[in-house]
């Protein structure tokens, strides 16, 4: 099918988003749309919502799963958030379940989620992942939406590494050039899930838009996310070389 008529008759590629507050969920949304502005909320009725009434509620512990963020640079996609699973709260990770579960079952191709980006901060003093992270793969039921976990802020684990490098014999140069390597490489990639790292505000997100539309099984939903994103011109390319 053609891109465009694919646009025309889905409309918008629909994004969840997981991760804690500072996870630099809104850094990598801003990279992906090619932006710095903020993005503008809605909410579920199409309701333009305001920043500060937004703000308040959220202080007050409101969260709606349902709203949706989207940035004028590239209105193609809609995002949305969750702000993770704290340690003994299960009310954010029961919204999520039906959220997703909810969004699985719509009858348009519109209304369903199509992809699951989980960001995992890696600045925290021994990380680890939590059981909100485990319940989350091993409890949430995601059928057939692509799903990927971002390992932000990972420059955080290079000086672990380069630690580990000297403690081995490698010199004070060896150890600095080898110490992201040796990060990432500390990592397994497992074979249903890819695992990408963002170290910097400025990173390149092109890595997470070819994963993205590689882990798709849907080739109308891949059709729709390649021709939204505008930040990956060869892939564009290669999968118009491919249709």
């Amino acid at each position: 099918m053609d891109p465009s008529r694919i646009k025309e008759k889905i409309g918008r590629f629909r994004i969840l988003v997981i991760g804690r507050a500072n996870a630099g969920k809104t850094t990598i949304l801003q990279r992906v749309c090619n932006t710095r502005e903020n993005p503008e909320i809605y909410n579920s009725a199409g309701k333009k919502i305001d920043p500060t009434v937004l703000l308040a509620s959220t202080e007050r512990g409101g969260h709606g799963i349902e709203n949706e963020m989207v940035f004028r640079n590239n209105p193609g996609f809609v995002f949305h958030d969750s702000r993770g699973f704290e340690a003994g709260v299960e009310s954010e990770f029961d919204k999520v379940k039906a959220f997703i579960a909810s969004r699985s079952k719509k009858i348009n191709l519109m209304d369903r989620l199509h992809a699951i980006w989980y960001c995992i901060p890696m600045d925290e003093a021994s990380w680890s992942f939590t059981e909100g992270v485990i319940n989350f793969f091993s409890q949430c039921d995601t059928g057939s939406i692509a799903v990927m976990v971002l390992f932000t802020k990972f420059d955080a684990l290079y000086d672990v590494a380069y630690a580990q490098l000297k403690s081995r014999g490698a010199s004070m140069e060896e150890a600095e050039e080898l110490a992201p390597k040796h990060a990432e490489e500390s990592f397994a990639i497992g074979s249903q899930l890819k695992f990408l790292y963002h170290s910097k505000d400025d990173a390149d997100c092109g890595p997470l838009i070819e994963c993205t539309a590689g882990t798709m099984d849907n080739e109308v939903l891949q059709q729709l996310f390649v021709s939204t994103q505008q930040i990956n011109l060869e892939l564009c390319m290669k999968y118009a070389v491919e249709r």
